[in-house]
């Protein structure tokens, strides 16, 4: 009666799921970076809309100053260097005044000069040009100057008394014109390094080597922006641009460490020195191939749908004292309000998935069999085709050492009786069977770089006179850690309060940090009350996705530089509550969170002052381009989920203690629910990482409650004998 019941509830889930698969897939491409266009969109506000046109009106009354016609395309190149020289002189005068009105003037020539063009293209094209000028000139250096002069002024503690009590869009002027300048060159250095523009090459390295070098007050630049968004959680800066800070600071990390192509390449490099083979799966390009899916429902979870009230009780997270200072975090998580209806649990019949079902069929062009009419693929549909059942796994298998001993301890007690202690050979007694799944589980045997690091640490530990120890490679990743390191512990929690509050499952308290300090304008709009809206939850949109990225890209470069750099920032993480904070996160229907729609594009820059700008109005929020077969998401959105979720499993991974905690904070229903609500409607790397975490969490609760059931067994027993 009972194997009945579960196989029908098998059977049930698989129809349902099935049904929830019939939707498209996200036509989502992971990168380090969305496009040129929309990075520099999202630098600004909507509200910040009226202080562009302050930026012509510096312009020209500089031009004026110059008697020369205000017009930067009628200039010729001498010309044109020349302003910029008188400029940069300016930036230098006592005067704040004066100071200002030369950066934005600079401000302007960075934007591409907007209202001299008619056209995105022209405008991407000018600001292409000037980039190259201004940073030959030293602009980036002044600008650093002025941005050391503006933090020490804004952090007097006169200031701060005055602007505490009310902080508006205002206070942060001076700063938001120096950060969008600093922005706007260090992306367009990267895009066009990127896209392997000759221009550029000179310039991109001259300026990777100049961020990665610290400054003349003997600061690195990331060091200087995670001091800014430190004061600024600590409430001696409030007044501080959080959004375009966080934004300078991943773009100022990705071009000094570098991203994912960076990371594969110098992976390899230092496998390679330590005797180890490259290798050559990467995971993010395996995962292009295979399709969103729910992982099948065991059955626990049928038993948990079919009794919901049987586990319902609230558990209270504990407050830590290192992350919720200023604000508690109100995550009271339920077995019952989290657990998911019965109609989105996935599995099947058999309790397996074919590993066939995880792939795209792919039509090759140059194949009669797949399209024999020659004929666009949209214009008919595709023949349905048997699924041809495959045998190995998306990728090689990985072994650990560990996993090797730990069955040949299984087998020597079950065969021999007992167990021999660090012999990782002998196979004397063990039947052939057993000499056989040894053999094959060192042909799949894996050795990371971690473990040679660890080994050469232990060595050196163990016998420190005679054992050499390498000299320590001053690259990127090592210099910056060297750098953060007697502050790392306070860095890693300004971000996480900063990401706490861009959360959308954050609730605003009044003694919580005010990130939307660069948003709200001084006097309330009455009739733009939507546009504010949809700005503020853009706002909070873009802080999420910088910081998830920056804290990603430190663990990954760690990692690679130094598995002991690795494991101390992630274990000031776990101290900050970002496990907890993650889950918060989730705690939500992701697909409505990647289905937002915070962003006007007529708003957007340069569409907000290129052209004709007509009036907003409702039809203004719609949004062409949706249809059914491709539906609306939010790039940055997708974005930040992934970030999130791989540094979820970062922190977890092989890592017993933590993943109690995801026990404790009762993950399971948390992540299930988003990965089996619209599994075609989610990043396959966002199901795969929330798979993963989602069984670790699942076989912790089956041991926990084993434990827990032997323990009410032997009260039991010792009230009978009692």
């Amino acid at each position: 009666m009972m194997l009945s019941s579960i196989n029908n509830s098998f059977e049930q889930d698989t129809h349902d799921v099935d049904g929830n698969c019939d939707g498209p897939d996200l036509d989502f491409v992971y990168a380090d970076v969305d496009t040129y266009q929309n990075e520099i969109a999202e630098l600004y506000s909507y509200t910040e809309f009226n202080e562009l046109q302050q930026n012509v009106k510096a312009f020209e009354d500089q031009m004026e100053m110059y008697d020369l016609p205000p017009n930067w395309q009628k200039q010729d190149n001498s010309s044109q260097r020349s302003i910029i020289m008188k400029l940069i002189d300016q930036l230098e005068v006592s005067s704040r005044a004066f100071r200002m009105q030369a950066a934005r003037c600079i401000l302007y020539l960075a934007q591409g000069c907007w209202a001299e063009v008619q056209s995105d293209e022209e405008q991407h094209q000018i600001t292409r040009d000037n980039v190259i000028v201004l940073y030959e000139l030293g602009v980036f250096s002044s600008f650093i100057d002025l941005l050391n002069m503006e933090i020490e002024s804004a952090c007097s503690p006169d200031i701060v008394a005055v602007k505490i009590t009310n902080v508006t869009l205002v206070d942060s002027t001076d700063l938001r014109v120096i950060l969008s300048v600093l922005y706007i060159i260090a992306e367009t250095i990267r895009d066009e390094y990127d896209k392997g523009s000759e221009d550029y090459k000179n310039i991109a390295e001259a300026f990777i080597q100049e961020i990665n070098s610290p400054l003349p007050d003997g600061e690195l630049l990331a060091v200087k922006l995670l001091g800014m968004i430190t004061r600024f959680c600590s409430g001696a800066a409030p007044h501080f641009p959080m959004k375009k800070v966080v934004l300078l600071l991943w773009k100022i990390t990705l071009l000094g460490l570098g991203g994912m192509e960076k990371l594969k390449n110098l992976k390899n490099e230092y496998r390679v020195k330590a005797g180890l083979e490259p290798v050559t799966e990467d995971t993010l390009e395996v995962t292009k191939n295979m399709r969103a899916s729910s992982p099948p429902a065991t059955a626990t979870d049928i038993l948990d749908n079919q009794n919901p009230k049987r586990n319902a009780f609230r558990r209270s997270l504990m407050k830590q004292r290192f992350l919720d200072e200023q604000e508690q975090m109100d995550m009271e998580l339920t077995a019952g309000n989290e657990s998911t209806p019965p109609s989105n649990n996935g599995g099947n019949g058999n309790q397996e998935e074919d590993i066939s079902q995880f792939y795209r069929q792919f039509d090759d062009p140059s194949s009669n069999t797949a399209n024999p009419n020659n004929q666009p693929s949209f214009s008919q549909p595709p023949p349905v085709l048997p699924v041809q059942v495959t045998t190995r796994l998306p990728w090689t298998p990985k072994v650990r050492q560990k996993d090797i001993d730990q069955f040949l301890d299984i087998s020597r007690n079950k065969f021999i009786g007992y167990s021999l202690i660090d012999d990782h050979e002998s196979l004397a007694g063990l039947p052939q069977p057993i000499h056989e799944g040894v053999q094959t589980l060192r042909r799949h045997m894996y050795v990371s770089l971690a473990d040679v690091q660890i080994k050469k640490e232990e060595e050196i530990a163990r016998n420190p006179i005679s054992t050499q120890e390498d000299e320590i490679p001053l690259n990127p990743a090592e210099v910056l850690y060297q750098a953060i390191l007697p502050n790392l512990p306070q860095y890693m929690i300004a971000l996480l309060k900063v990401l706490l509050a861009a959360s959308p499952t954050s609730k605003s308290k009044t003694e919580s940090i005010n990130i939307m300090a660069d948003v709200l304008p001084k006097k309330m709009p009455i009739t733009d009350s939507q546009k504010l809206t949809v700005d503020m939850s853009r706002h909070k949109e873009i802080i999420v996705k910088a910081v998830s990225a920056i804290i990603l890209l430190y663990l990954k470069h760690f990692k690679i530089n130094h598995i002991y750099q690795f494991e101390f920032m992630s274990q000031h993480l776990v101290f900050a509550n970002c496990i907890p904070l993650v889950l918060k996160f989730f705690n939500q229907t992701i697909t409505e969170y990647v289905g937002m729609k915070n962003t006007i594009p007529l708003l957007d820059f340069p569409s907000c002052v290129i052209g004709e700008q007509p009036d907003l109005s409702g039809e203004s929020f719609v949004y062409s381009g949706e249809t059914a077969d491709k539906p609306y998401y939010s790039w940055r959105n997708v974005f930040s989920c992934i970030n999130l979720l791989r540094i979820l499993n970062k922190l977890i991974k092989w890592k017993h203690s933590r993943v109690m905690m995801l026990v404790v904070f009762k993950s399971a229903p948390i992540l299930k629910k988003n990965t089996q609500g619209a599994p075609c409607h989610d990043a396959v790397i966002c199901i795969k990482a929330a798979e993963n975490a989602n069984q670790i969490s699942r076989t912790a609760m089956a041991q926990i409650e084993h434990e827990d059931n032997e323990c009410h067994l032997c009260k039991g027993k010792t009230s009978s004998q009692r």
